[in-house]
């Protein structure tokens, strides 16, 4: 599925519209895009199951690089290093659970 048609409808879910088939060809058509009928009927059922919101939220935290704090001291102390190591490992491990995520998601859109 082409990301013009994915495009369409976060366009129609910002402008607070239905996402449905007559909404989705009619901003496609105005965008010079041919509009496939079959790919914007099933773009539509796979949306209806989504929590789009839900899912921008997931994108915008992935893609958001985590920032390291600034020590207080110039040398750390050895727990202080094992407490960042810990935060660290944390932070990866939810960075990849949302990369899951968001990989069921755009196989919904591949």
């Amino acid at each position: 599925m082409g990301m013009e048609y994915i495009y369409a409808a976060m366009l129609l879910h910002k402008a607070g519209k239905p996402i449905n088939e007559r909404n989705l060809t009619q901003v496609l058509t105005v965008a010079g895009v041919n509009a496939d009928p079959v790919r914007v009927k099933a773009l539509v059922a796979a949306l209806e199951e989504i929590d789009i919101e839900g899912a921008i939220q997931s994108a915008t935290l992935v893609a958001t690089p985590a920032i390291a704090p600034t020590p207080t001291t110039s040398t750390p102390t050895v727990s202080a290093k094992k407490e960042e190591e810990e935060k660290k490992r944390k932070e990866e491990e939810e960075r990849e659970r949302e990369e899951v995520a968001l990989e069921g998601l755009s196989a919904l859109f591949g």
